[in-house]
């Protein structure tokens, strides 16, 4: 049996393609991503308890889709002039300008809020594929060093999506040999108790597990080396925050961009280097990157350039769709031959035997 690909690869595809869906608001191109994601996570997951991770995030995110549209029928949002139907308005205070409860709803602003909703389960779904696919205990042994003090808390945070559902597989599975057979609305309230403390109390034992084998031993480096790793960290966060907002918004000005995301990343890459040296950590067969690693992660950058880069000739323009006058969304060339590349993934999974 070969060898599984590194978690950080899946991480990194997963969130390539949700760079994608935050870039656009086409429904064809959103659509696309939900597909790649899709097939990909159905292709290449192992016969882990976590693998059915992408139908469970591909539930919420229609529930999202749901919960968007009712909240711009209720609350308002976007007009336009094309009535649907029209609700009894509740009058609000002045100091509630801006919100409405009730009143006429128009077809361009349940356009804008299905858009928007789609977007966002879009992102659910890229989520949920990379839970399906990388193995969160495998992830968090490659991270680095100096991250050693919310090791604890990220185990808990993320292995609690994947153990919600193998909790609700196994306690489904038990209410169905006691010969229960409960479905719909009131399947989720008897299973939702159970389901949540089985998950909880997983990830709990697996942190108090790391934390009594000595996860994250200090090599008592002096006071200062420690503040001055906390200084680079958080200045290097700081500023990715602030290149990556330089790059997304197209009106800020070109010097918070780019130098400014780069100099954020030379600051975090320092200061995790700093920090490493005062945690004395060995690994038992450790992750290494390989072809396949590469593969996984240049598919995915290569959908995300190819949206972030799209001239307007070749589908730039159609990245955002029009609601207010309604069009017909268009198929962009480019970044839909880009989400294709992003399937390359699937040529190097391993055939399942029947």
């Amino acid at each position: 049996m070969s060898r599984a690909p590194h978690p950080g690869a899946w991480w990194l595809w997963a969130l390539a393609l949700a760079a994608v869906a935050s870039r656009t608001t086409n429904p064809l191109v959103l659509g696309l991503v939900i597909a790649v994601a899709g097939f990909v996570a159905v292709s290449c997951r192992a016969d882990t308890p976590w693998a059915d991770s992408y139908g469970v995030f591909l539930k919420f995110g229609l529930a999202v889709i749901g919960i968007r549209v009712l909240f711009h029928v209720v609350l308002g949002g976007v007009g336009g002039p094309t009535v649907l139907f029209t609700l009894p308005e509740v009058p609000l205070p002045a100091w509630a300008r801006g919100i409405r409860l009730g009143g006429p709803v128009t077809a361009e602003g349940v356009v804008f809020a299905l858009y928007q909703g789609l977007q966002l389960a879009t992102l659910l779904c890229c989520v949920g594929a990379a839970n399906a696919l990388a193995n969160a205990k495998r992830l968090l042994r490659s991270l680095p060093a100096a991250l050693y003090e919310v090791s604890v808390a990220v185990v808990v945070a993320m292995t609690v999506a994947p153990q919600l559902v193998a909790g609700a597989r196994s306690v489904r599975r038990a209410r169905a040999l006691r010969g229960e057979s409960v479905r719909g609305v009131r399947a989720v309230k008897v299973l939702l108790v159970p389901v949540l403390e089985d998950a909880f109390e997983r990830s709990l034992v697996l942190a108090a597990a790391m934390d009594s084998r000595g996860y994250g031993r200090n090599a008592g480096l002096p006071t200062g080396t420690r503040v001055l790793t906390g200084a680079l960290v958080l200045g290097g966060l700081v500023g990715l925050c602030v290149g990556a907002y330089g790059l997304l918004d197209g009106s800020a000005p070109p010097v918070v961009g780019t130098p400014v995301l780069l100099l954020g990343a030379a600051l975090a890459i320092t200061g995790l280097w700093t920090g490493s040296r005062r945690v004395r950590r060995s690994r038992y067969r450790p992750d290494t990157w390989g072809a396949r690693e590469a593969l996984i992660v240049g598919s995915g950058l290569v959908a995300a350039l190819a949206t972030y880069l799209a001239p307007a000739a070749l589908g730039g323009a159609a990245l955002v769709t029009s609601t207010v006058p309604l069009e017909a969304p268009a198929l962009p060339p480019l970044p839909v031959l880009g989400l294709l590349c992003a399937l390359a993934p699937v040529l190097t999974a391993e055939r399942k035997t029947p």
